[in-house]
């Protein structure tokens, strides 16, 4: 019931004449940079996690005039 080598080789067949070599390039190289992005972004990640405690925490200034500009979309949107 599984695949042989046949049907692998028939269904890469359809594939090409369905998408053309180029734009099955383009996917290749697309996802393998979108790979390597992830992966970069995993380890810059893991090294700005253990920076973390050393930062100084940022503390956000509450202030009357913030308030007011505030606007509350449900608010707005019940009739």
């Amino acid at each position: 019931m599984g695949f042989s080598t046949t049907h692998l080789i028939i269904f890469l067949v359809i594939i090409i004449v369905i998408f053309g070599t180029k734009k099955l390039r383009n996917i290749g190289s697309d996802l393998g940079g979108a790979v390597k992005g992830f992966k970069d972004g995993m380890k810059d990640g893991s090294d700005k996690a253990a920076d973390a405690p050393a930062a100084a925490p940022q503390q956000v200034a509450t202030n009357a005039t913030a308030a007011k500009e505030t606007i509350d979309v449900e608010a707005k949107t019940k009739v």
